[in-house]
């Protein structure tokens, strides 16, 4: 029905609804001829009054096959008015005006203004209710929803209103014990996540629907393989981290990730604090083309900043993230720069000529088997990629600059750690020396980057495996790349200079166990369908990875999620080490086994030690240093 429809039928059905009521206080319709003209009167003039505060509250604007709460709302308030309006009509206002000679009796308008409340009522949420019986198809899959909360209803409302996605609910589930033997939506809540098993045999369940956003990854896993076992698919609603940043909505259903297995709690973020890095400055991102810088673009492209300065060596990436920025920021000033760290002439007239406010140094070789056979590159992208950087900083007067580390430059065991501790202490020696803001942000591996383990694992079930993982206690870290860039702002805003910072990453994950998760959620089985097979550690990795040294000044901040080094220790002649170094390095006069031998006078402790991949050797993880009281966000 069409709302011009609605206006008919309220027409209709207004008009007589007076002499229904005053029938009914009568019991009979033979009333006195002042009664019969009071009634004619008031039901002329109610009906016009009617229909003009129904048109005045939206009544005939209204898609009412797509009805909720609000439409709802605007029937009970017209209906309230109108029938204030209409009693004091038909008592005062006809005495007054003296158009009938007798009002009507009480209890007859009484009747009238409730009568008039269906007739708004009534036919609208008919069509709404027929719209959703109506979209309901026999052979939709039957789902139940993990989650009997705020975003469970969405889940409900969206498959009753969605033909395409096919989908009927036909019970949910929750461990909240207030919720348990209730409706949602005419839909009830049978049980707790411990009887999913025995709910998905016994009503023929073919889909799950985990509509927790705030679910952590271990929920998220059990969920799953509840899932697996019982041969149906399971599909979630997004993060808060996505949900918060509005990229989607609650009601975009998808299937279940490996990040939605590591989820953790959403990353709180003092964007005051760093908006007084960006907002209305000029900032500059080396590796902009990168995982990391890409996404430290569009999120500080987020808070506006008056100039973007992208730089990275790759023109495809360049050409890439420029393109997308100016896309979703088109008011945004971005200044794409195809050039090489290396290049110190080119990068101190960049940075001079920009003078940038902030800098965020993300350009690296990062792969850790590939620069144990690449040394010299190693060396020459990130000790002299990032002493060049470092140097035009100094020389442009920038006030802040954010080095991107890693875990791996914790008493390291491969040449990419190796360099990139000889590029935080380059860092942190400027910031003592020139009193600059200038830190380094430590983390570990992140899901889903260029060439990373999650990647190169998919590309190995796609083509029927084997998966290939070094050793069955290998163990990282790993963040999302979102999460990863929120803290290195966040962790930027915090310093002062000569720190180094530390994300929380929690514990470390067995790397066969996400091969064993990417396996689960292909719809496959490991040892059937695809296996894992062992092929030894590589050269440069450890078991484990640390994050910490053992004599660091380790203290909390105010973000729980980011913790501080102290270590404005440093030797004067270090930087005439470094250049020594670089020149070997670059000069390509020196072998490969005298370049790392050089390193490890810069780095004590680089060593190749079989010892220190020893599993029982249980490295310090940052969720054990006491976090001080997060301040009130009320103040």
């Amino acid at each position: 029905m069409r709302n011009r429809h609605f206006l008919i039928l309220d027409l209709l059905l207004l008009a007589g609804s007076p002499f229904l009521a005053v029938a009914l206080r009568f019991e009979t319709f033979a009333w006195p001829p002042a009664v019969w003209r009071a009634v004619w009167i008031y039901a002329a003039l109610v009906l016009v009054l009617r229909v003009a505060i129904a048109y005045k509250s939206g009544l005939y604007r209204c898609i009412w096959r797509h009805a909720s709460g609000a439409e709802l709302e605007r029937i009970l308030y017209a209906s309230a008015i109108a029938g204030i309006a209409s009693f004091l009509l038909g008592t005062v206002g006809l005495e007054v005006t003296r158009l009938a000679a007798t009002r009507l009796p009480y209890s007859a308008l009484a009747l009238d203004a409730l009568f008039a409340l269906g007739i708004f009522a009534g036919p609208r949420l008919l069509v709404r209710f027929r719209a959703v019986r109506g979209r309901r198809s026999p052979n939709a899959r039957r789902a139940i929803v993990v989650g009997a909360g705020a975003a469970g209803q969405l889940i409900l409302r969206e498959t009753r209103l969605n033909p395409k996605l096919n989908v009927t609910v036909v019970a949910f589930v929750d461990d909240d014990p207030f919720k348990q033997q209730h409706l949602l939506g005419n839909v009830p809540v049978l049980g707790t996540l411990g009887d999913l098993p025995a709910l998905i045999s016994r009503l023929g369940v073919d889909e799950l629907i985990i509509a927790i956003p705030d679910a952590r990854g271990s929920v998220i896993r059990k969920l799953l393989q509840a899932a697996t076992d019982a041969g149906i698919t399971a599909r979630t609603v997004p993060g808060l981290p996505d949900l918060i940043s509005g990229r989607v909505k609650v009601s975009a259903l998808r299937r279940v990730e490996i990040q939605d297995l590591l989820r953790r709690d959403a990353i709180v973020t003092d964007m005051e604090a760093v908006k007084t890095l960006a907002t209305g400055r000029t900032v500059l991102i080396t590796g902009a083309g990168g995982s990391i810088g890409s996404e430290l673009c569009r999120q500080i492209a987020a808070i506006a900043p008056e100039r973007l300065v992208v730089i990275d060596h790759s023109e495809n990436q360049i050409f890439e993230i420029d393109g997308e920025l100016r896309r979703s920021f088109p008011a945004l000033n971005i200044i794409p720069i195809i050039a090489d760290i290396r290049d110190a002439a080119r990068i101190h007239a960049i940075v001079g000529e920009f003078r940038p406010y902030a800098i965020f140094h993300a350009a690296a070789h990062k792969h850790v088997p590939l620069m144990e056979g690449n040394v010299a590159e190693a060396i020459a992208n990130n000790i002299l990629g990032t002493r060049n950087v470092v140097d035009a900083a100094l020389d442009a007067e920038t006030m802040h600059l954010v080095n991107i580390s890693t875990d791996k430059a914790v008493r390291p065991t491969s040449i990419m750690g190796a360099t990139k501790r000889v590029a935080e202490r380059v860092v942190l020696h400027a910031a003592v020396t020139e009193k600059r803001n200038f830190v380094s942000v430590r983390f570990g591996n992140v899901l889903g980057s260029r060439g990373s383990v999650i990647p190169t694992f998919m590309r190995q079930i796609q083509e029927g495996g084997p998966v290939l993982v070094t050793h069955p206690e290998m163990r990282r870290y790993f963040m999302t790349i979102p999460e990863a860039v929120q803290l290195v702002l966040q962790a930027g805003a915090l310093g002062q200079g000569s720190e180094l910072f530390v994300l929380d990453m929690g514990e470390p994950i067995k790397i066969v166990d996400l091969a064993r998760d990417l396996i689960r959620l292909s719809g496959l089985e490991e040892g059937g369908d695809v296996e894992i097979a062992y092929t030894g550690v590589r050269p440069g990795e450890k078991l484990y990875e640390e994050v910490f040294f053992g004599g660091e000044d380790i203290r909390p901040t105010n973000h729980p999620k980011v913790l501080r080094v102290l270590d404005d220790k440093h030797d004067p002649s270090f930087i005439d080490q470094v250049d020594g170094l670089i020149r070997r390095a670059v000069g390509h006069a020196t072998g490969d086994q005298q370049l790392r031998d050089a390193l490890r006078v810069l780095v004590p402790e680089y060593a190749r030690e079989d010892a220190r991949t020893d599993p029982r050797s249980r490295p310090v993880v940052a969720s054990e240093i006491s976090a001080p009281p997060r301040p009130s966000l009320s103040k």
